[in-house]
């Protein structure tokens, strides 16, 4: 049973910075590309950022290339998304789940985060 778990969200001021962790369990992590979503109140979910199975493939949403990293730990069935430089229009639940995701695909709690201006 696919098992995701968000952490590390929070409020922060605009050009600060955030680190989320991804906790999977019930997938071959290592054999899975992984991703973070997030979710704006009102708006539809969208794909922020990517990471191949190995680790050596990672892919940008425009509106975060330059700012965000995503990374991944193999050996703890962990992914991460360095946040930096954050916007007020960053403001969104931040979930990650392995891409693509079907309509009926299995979502975690997510991860709040907050920009203040």
């Amino acid at each position: 049973q696919v098992q995701l778990v968000e952490s590390g969200g929070g409020l922060v001021q605009a050009g600060g910075s955030l680190r989320l962790s991804c906790a999977a369990s019930g997938i071959i992590f290592r054999l899975r590309t992984m991703g973070w979503y997030r979710q704006a109140p009102g708006a539809q979910r969208e794909l922020v950022a990517s990471i191949n199975s190995g680790g050596s493939v990672t892919n940008y949403a425009d509106s975060v290339k330059g700012r965000f990293t995503i990374t991944r730990d193999n050996a703890k069935n962990k992914v991460y998304l360095q946040m930096n430089s954050l916007k007020p229009e960053d403001t969104a639940l931040y979930y990650c789940n392995t891409p693509p995701v079907s309509a009926g695909g299995v979502w975690g709690q997510g991860t709040q985060v907050t920009v203040s201006s």
